[in-house]
């Protein structure tokens, strides 16, 4: 059986917002079974060689499905959507265009978003000229993202894919600072539509029940 590597506990400020999110919200629009590996951060649980060999970088979430080892959230999806033949078109020209969108959240939506976090989770007061640069660059990504899905339901193709939950979870974890969002109502409207579906919601109760803060 696959069996996933996530948080079992976390620190209270990531809670919520974890990475394994993307995989447990797949597994569970997929119906695929799995089992939990519970993984305690606050324990050094993934500082051990023996995760390590799972996850390079010391990173959640990774998997083992049945000898397969992969980490990356989006490099799971892909693989857990290529195995279930779910969230993924069955046609090249529309596959090509999720994987484009994987891309996208993972390295281009996500990367401003991810430094201006880091920016005010460290600055000492005296970064004003850097941060102004980061939220122009975050603004000048949302933009284009709001254009992009002016007339579409979803990101990639008509129907909802693995695309939708990266850039869906890349948008709620990602922003500390709703005030970047209040622009883009749009934007807002297409999280909130992925954020709706019975599958996110099961997901997210189930985590926060089991996730214990630390």
């Amino acid at each position: 059986m696959l069996r996933l590597y996530g948080f079992s506990k976390v620190n209270a400020g990531a809670r919520g917002h974890t990475r394994d999110l993307r995989v447990l919200w797949a597994l569970e629009e997929m119906q695929l079974p799995f089992e939990i590996a519970g993984m305690d951060h606050p324990a050094h649980d993934l500082n051990t060689d023996a995760y390590r060999r799972l996850s390079p970088f010391e990173q959640i979430p990774s998997i083992d499905d049945d000898g397969l080892v992969l980490s990356e959230s989006a490099a799971i999806l892909v693989h857990l959507a290529n195995k279930s033949g779910r969230l993924m078109p069955s046609d090249g020209a529309g596959e090509a265009q999720v994987l484009r969108w994987c891309f996208a959240a993972m390295n281009t939506v996500e990367p401003p978003m991810l430094a201006l976090m880091v920016l005010d989770w460290t600055a000492d007061g005296s970064c004003g000229k850097h941060r102004e640069f980061l939220v122009g660059w975050v603004h000048r990504v949302l933009t284009n993202l709001e254009r992009w899905l002016a007339d579409r339901e979803f990101v990639a193709t008509e129907a909802f894919t693995i695309a939708d939950i990266l850039m869906a979870h890349v948008l709620i974890s990602g922003i500390k600072d709703q005030a970047l969002m209040a622009p883009y109502a749009g934007l807002a409207a297409y999280r909130d539509r992925c954020l709706a579906r019975p599958a996110w919601k099961r997901t997210l109760e189930a985590y926060c029940v089991r996730v214990e803060a630390g």
